[in-house]
């Protein structure tokens, strides 16, 4: 029998489908791989704000992985956001112990604002979590919160030093026509990615990014590979954005099969 590529999802759940698990599982399905979903938190939110968080108890997420490994070991893992410092270590071990790519979205803030990780868990990104992944996909914005460094590239160099083998820092949240990505890697110059910028704002834009990098990494794709797929892939998801609601658009991530949506 032959199995499909499996990833490993852990994430939020994010009521609305616009991020968070959801995001995982439909990006992963586009771009080919199977989605194992496991929650690391629940949310109030909708397309426009996050409200509350609650992290599942660490004894739940580990009981979450250990099933579903056990019974369908991931090619490769994709983390998003993270519910407490303990979850962080416990996942750093998951990622050294399974010794498959990892692709880790470091969520700090939901793109309304809203709080989604504390100082004290997103310390343990940094300490634990983010030098145990293949590569890490911070924007702008995380990235300096990360390093509390004000220069996107010094913050991307500075994750590296640390200990991160490759960080892609993402531009959708800064200013201007076009969004630079920023590959910093220990071997080699940084290597930027332009694209056209969309005129609207976006919720789920880097789960879908990361989600979509880690489902080709466990297909086999090598790393500079991936990341060009996965970002064509969310560029076109991008431009043919859905409106769910009152806030900010989503990607359509199913825009090679579904047509007939509201776009912003």
């Amino acid at each position: 029998m032959k199995y499909p590529a499996r990833l490993l999802c852990i994430s939020g759940h994010d009521p609305s489908g616009g991020a968070g698990i959801q995001a995982d599982i439909e990006a992963c399905g586009a771009m080919g791989a199977h989605p194992l979903s496991v929650l690391s938190s629940l949310t109030v939110q909708d397309s426009a704000e996050v409200y509350a968080v609650q992290a599942v108890s660490l004894d739940w997420l580990a009981q979450q992985i250990e099933r579903v490994c056990a019974d369908c070991p991931p090619q490769a893992i994709k983390v998003g956001l993270v519910g407490s410092p303990e979850q962080a270590v416990l996942i750093a071990r998951l990622i050294l112990g399974r010794g498959v790519p990892a692709v880790v979205d470091p969520v700090l803030r939901a793109g309304g604002g809203g709080v989604l990780a504390q100082d004290e868990t997103a310390q343990a990104l940094r300490r634990e979590l983010l030098p145990a992944a293949t590569l890490i996909t911070p924007n702008a914005s995380e990235a300096r919160a990360l390093t509390g460094l004000a220069d996107a590239d010094a913050a991307g160099a500075a994750l590296v030093a640390d200990g991160c083998a490759n960080v892609l820092v993402t531009g959708g949240d800064e200013a201007g026509e076009t969004v630079i990505n920023t590959w910093h890697r220990r071997d080699g110059a940084p290597q930027r990615f332009e694209w056209p910028r969309e005129p609207v704002g976006f919720h789920g834009a880097g789960c879908t990014l990361a989600s979509a990098i880690a489902a080709r990494l466990a297909q086999g794709d090598v790393l500079e590979q991936a990341l060009v797929r996965a970002q064509r892939f969310v560029q076109g998801a991008l431009a043919a954005r859905l409106v769910i609601g009152s806030g900010r658009a989503i990607p359509n991530r199913w825009h090679g099969a579904r047509r007939g949506r509201p776009r912003a």
